[in-house]
C-alpha cells in the first residue's frame, strides 16, 4: 500500500506537538463513552510530557497541556478535565496594536538624549557653566556618531549641530574647540599593547588623557543639571 503524502494530510495544528498526537485526540473524539474517553485523555496528557522535550525542560504547567489538547480537538471534546475548556475568542484574540513612539528627532545619529541635554544647558545663565556644557555636548556627541558609524565627526560638524539645536544660543569658535582640542571623545578604544621587559610595568603607566571623565551635570540631581570643572 502506498502512504500517504504530506500534502494530502490534514494541516497539524499545534505542530510543538506532531502529527501522532493529533491522530490520538482525534481518536479520542471518536469514543463514546465519556469515562473512557476521560480515561485516555488524562493517559495522552502524561504522554505528551514524555515525548515533548520542551515540556520536560519547562515547569509543570498541566493547564497548557489541558489547554493544548482541546485547541488540537478544535474545542470539541467533551470530557472531565480538571480545567475549564478555554474559550475559543479569547486564545485566538488578536493582540491590540501597539503604537510606536513618534518622536520628531532632527539628529538621529547623536539620539533624542542629546537634545534633551541641550534644553538643559539652555537653562544655564552663567557663561562658564554654559560653556562647560557645550564642552560636554561635543565630547558626547563625537563619541555617539563614532561609535555607530565608525569614522571621525568633524568639530565644525558638531559646533554646527549643537547651534542648530539650541537656537544659537549655545556658541564657541571653532578656533577654541581645536586648539584645546574640547570635543576629544569620552571614551578611547584601548589598543592592545605587548607586554614589556623588566616584569611588564611599561603597560601600567600609561593614563587616559584629555580630561574625558569630567562630567558637567550631577548625578544625584537627575542627570541633567551642570557643574563646574575642576580644572577651570
Amino acid at each position: 500500500m502506498i502512504g500517504e503524502y504530506n500534502s494530502q494530510r490534514p494541516d497539524i495544528i499545534l505542530k510543538e506537538y506532531g502529527r501522532n498526537v493529533q491522530k490520538l485526540v482525534e481518536y479520542l473524539r471518536s469514543i463514546a463513552d465519556k469515562d473512557k474517553r476521560t480515561e485516555l485523555a488524562y493517559t495522552l496528557i502524561e504522554l505528551i510530557k514524555q515525548l515533548t522535550p520542551s515540556i520536560k525542560d519547562q515547569p509543570d504547567n498541566p493547564q497548557r497541556l489541558w489547554d493544548d489538547l482541546y485547541i488540537i480537538a478544535d474545542f470539541n471534546l467533551d470530557v472531565n478535565s480538571p480545567y475549564p475548556m478555554p474559550e475559543r475568542e479569547i486564545i485566538f484574540k488578536k493582540p491590540m496594536k501597539m503604537m510606536y513612539p513618534k518622536n520628531d528627532v532632527r539628529f538621529k545619529h547623536y539620539g533624542k538624549n542629546i537634545e534633551k541635554l541641550v534644553k538643559e544647558a539652555l537653562k544655564k545663565d552663567d557663561p562658564q557653566e554654559r560653556e562647560e556644557s557645550i564642552i560636554y555636548l561635543g565630547k558626547l556627541m563625537k563619541t555617539f556618531y563614532g561609535n555607530w558609524n565608525k569614522e571621525t565627526l568633524d568639530d565644525s560638524v558638531i559646533l554646527r549641530d549643537i547651534q542648530a539645536m539650541s537656537g544659537g544660543a549655545l556658541n564657541m569658535t571653532i578656533e577654541k574647540v581645536r586648539e584645546d582640542n574640547l570635543f576629544e571623545k569620552l571614551y578611547k578604544e584601548r589598543k592592545k599593547t605587548r607586554p614589556q621587559g623588566n616584569g611588564g610595568g611599561g603597560g601600567g603607566q600609561q593614563r587616559h588623557q584629555g580630561g574625558g571623565g569630567h562630567r558637567p551635570f550631577n548625578k544625584g540631581k537627575g542627570g541633567g543639571n551642570f557643574r563646574r570643572r575642576r580644572d577651570q
